[in-house]
């Protein structure tokens, strides 16, 4: 069985910690259940600037490597692990943040999960050829049975896989989302992300 993982919010708690950020910088205090929009910039009502300095701030190797696990992320993910599932964390940070979020991964104890960071960005700083870094056209050449994510803007991402099992892990910025179809299922922690998948095998 081939997995994706989504990092951001579905391995670590990134936007609880963003909250705090932009408290800390800007003096704007949106708590993390009034973050409604996956799109940060919208859901902190931050200016262009603003939202920039953020991010830098957001993507410093100290900051990446404070993150929170999810409970029950790390045991899970092994346990597919352990089963001979291959599971691959894709995310869409830049390259620039790989070698902080890998180091995470690797004190987490997912030193054997694969790591990517596909560009669905389109960033111009993106680090082509690398063994690290998947271009749109590498990814769609990638097949997953079940794939673990929370951001409906991702969800595109998902639609050359017909079979997929998408699970969608609970999310102020998806509470109101409606699923795209029978596939996808909606999950509250992960021991429901461990039991749904079983059910696919």
């Amino acid at each position: 069985m081939n997995i994706y993982v989504d990092f951001d919010d579905c391995l670590c708690e990134t936007a609880r910690h963003f909250s705090e950020l932009v408290e800390k910088m800007f003096g704007k205090k949106v708590p993390y259940e009034g973050m409604k929009y996956f799109n940060l910039q919208k859901s902190f009502s931050l200016d262009d600037d603003q939202y920039e300095k953020m991010m830098i701030e957001g993507h410093t190797p100290e900051v990446l490597l404070s993150y929170e696990e999810t409970p029950g992320a790390v045991e899970t993910i092994n346990g597919w692990i352990d089963s001979g599932a291959e599971v691959s964390i894709i995310t869409g940070r830049p390259a620039g943040a790989y070698e902080a979020s890998r180091r995470w991964l690797d004190e987490h104890g997912l030193e054997r999960a694969k790591l990517y960071c596909l560009n669905k960005y389109g960033r111009e700083n993106f680090v082509k050829n690398s063994e690290f870094s998947l271009e749109l056209e590498d990814y769609y050449k990638m097949h997953f049975d079940v794939a673990v994510e929370d951001s409906p803007a991702a969800f595109k991402f998902f639609d050359h896989l017909p079979e997929l099992k998408v699970m969608v892990i609970d999310r102020p910025w998806n509470h109101d989302t409606e699923l795209p179809g029978d596939n996808y299922t909606r999950c509250f922690d992960w021991d429901t992300i461990r039991k749904n998948c079983a059910k696919c095998n």
